[in-house]
Order: structure tokens, then sequence, then C-alpha cells
């Protein structure tokens, strides 16, 4: 269950703000370049073996003739005779060849829904420009481990592919594709949220090669059971690790001394939630709870595990308060 967050100062907000040169609902360059300073937070090694015929830095199953030495066994016949190890044949009286690991390298895919649910917030930051500083931070910290890193970002009406590489301009593709994607939607809009998330997944499958690393950054309010199914395709083959954006209102219910009515909207629905009635806030507080363990009950059903980052808070305080560097 997720716990309520406490509110913060105004002063603090401000001070934020300031800091990560953003103003909360928009989002701009600079306040994404910002990142680059913060990579080191992260720790983006692969937490199980890479697989797929890639080339670069990290270890895959395939063993042959490589940068990295694995192990000795018996020499078997075939084996390359530059590959004996002659210290354990000496030590051993048997014929002993080296093995290796070849180093491959792993793309690194950001997946960043801009979607109209993503323009919500309520503390600190909109959820969507939240996902974009997520996102520029696992794009930096990437960069300087030398992975090849894309995306796949996508809104109400499109989506833009961009595919890994290693180099820091691409980095700057990434981030100013966000910029241009990143299109709040402030007329009332009906829209397909399941289907529009399913299309961006079924993209992504297309995309992520095996062995990659794939982040999805939303609120998966989209989330149903063909993207869930596709998902876990891509899972199959890729480490893909989900990342719940959520804003605090979407726990809990404001506190208030009085009771009043307040409209909330998700851009072509409303509803009117009762503020300073005990019962009220309990009912509100116990249908998210419950909607957010659906969700985390969904990825678990396929081993992919799901964080959560919330919107009222910087990313940087949230990496060091809960340790979460090692578990992103």
């Amino acid at each position: 269950m997720i716990e309520p967050q406490k509110m913060v100062s105004p002063e603090n907000i401000k001070l934020w703000l300031a800091k990560y040169k953003t103003n909360g609902v928009d989002i701009a360059l600079p306040e994404l370049l910002s990142y680059r300073s913060l990579a080191h937070l992260l720790n983006l090694s692969p937490s199980r073996d890479i697989a797929g015929a890639l080339s670069g830095g990290d270890r895959s199953k395939i063993k042959g003739r490589g940068m990295e030495f694995d192990e000795a066994r018996h020499y078997q016949p075939g084996d390359d005779i530059r590959s004996i190890d002659w210290r354990v044949t000496a030590r051993t009286g048997k014929t002993h060849t080296k093995v290796f690991r070849e180093e491959r390298d792993r793309p690194v895919f950001v997946f960043t829904d801009f979607t109209q649910s993503m323009y919500f917030g309520t503390a600190y930051l909109c959820k969507s420009v939240q996902a974009a500083h997520l996102s520029a931070l696992i794009t930096w910290n990437a960069i300087q481990r030398g992975d090849k890193v894309g995306g796949l970002i996508f809104n109400n009406q499109k989506d833009v592919e961009l595919k890994p590489k290693a180099q820091a301009k691409s980095a700057l593709a990434l981030m100013q594709a966000m910029v241009d994607m990143h299109q709040p939607q402030f007329e009332a809009l009906e829209i397909d949220a399941q289907a529009i998330f399913l299309k961006a997944v079924q993209q992504l499958q297309h995309i992520a090669k095996p062995g990659a690393l794939v982040y999805l950054l939303s609120d998966f309010n989209g989330l149903n059971d063909a993207s869930l199914a596709v998902i876990s395709n891509i899972a199959r083959h890729c480490e893909v690790k989900a990342i719940l954006v959520n804003d605090p209102m979407e726990i809990a219910l404001p506190s208030s001394s009085v009771q009043q009515t307040l409209t909330i909207t998700n851009g072509f629905e409303r509803q009117q939630v009762n503020l300073g009635e005990s019962a009220s806030n309990k009912e509100y507080q116990s249908q998210q709870a419950s909607h957010f363990r659906t969700i985390k009950q969904a990825f678990a059903k396929y081993a992919i595990g799901l964080r959560t980052v919330s919107s009222a808070l910087p990313i940087e305080q949230q990496l060091n308060q809960r340790d979460m560097g090692e578990l992103l």
C-alpha cells in the first residue's frame, strides 16, 4: 500500500523549482540537461545476465573469445590451442583451456508517457514533468556508462521513436524530443487511454532488442490485459523496470478543518469530492489503494518489479531517502 505523503511547505517548493530550473508544468531543455550532474545517483548495472547478440561492455551468457576471462575447463578437441591455460595444466597434469565471456553492451530504452492523465500535479511538479526529469536522469547515467540509449515518447496524438546510440548527442536528441512532445491538454478532450497505451507498448516491442534494459515511466492508467501481455513478451527477452509516477492527491485527499466540496477533472470528466469528512476520505483512500495494488499485482504476475516515484518531491531526494539509486 502506498502511504499518504506529507505536505510540503510553499517555501521548499519555491526553492526546488529554482534549483531544478523548472516551473513544474512545462519542460525545457535546460532543466533536463541539469540532470547530467546527478547521473551518478543511479546504478544501472544489470540485475540479471544479459542476453542477445550485441557488442559492448556488459557480459553475456554466450561464451567464446572475448575481453574477460570466465573459467578454465578441460581441453576438448577443436579448442583453440592459443587459449590453453598452461598454469592450470601444469598444476593438474591435465590440459585445460581458458574460456572467455564476450563483452556485450546493453541498449537502454526509456518509455515515457505524456498522455492526458500525466498532466496532473497538486504539489511540486506535474507527473509528466517528473517523468521527463527521471527519463533525463536515466539517459545521462546510461551515456556515462557507455550504454546505448534510445526511447519511445508518446502523447495523446502521436509518438516518437529514438534508436539507441551511445553518443551524448543522442541524449540531447531524446531530451529535445521530450520537450517537443510535452503538450499539456487544457481543452476537454476525450481519449481512449488504453488504446493509446497499447499502441505505444506494441511499438516498443518492435524496437526493444533482446538484452535491453527497458524503463516504463507512466501512471499506468492506460494499462489493461492486452498491453500487459505485450509488456510480458518484452520482459521475456529484456530487463523491464516499471516506474509508476503518482501525485499525493491520487493517494489521499487533502486534509481540511472544515467540510467543503472540491471539483476535480481528468480533462473531460468532472467529479466532486468532499473534504473534511472522515468517512469520505477513508473511502477515497481505500479505492485508490486498491487501484495501485491492482497495478502492482498485474506486474508481479510477470515478475516485473514496480517502483513508485512521487511528483511531490525532487527525484534526488527520493533516491537518497529510499536508496532507490540501486533499485531503479
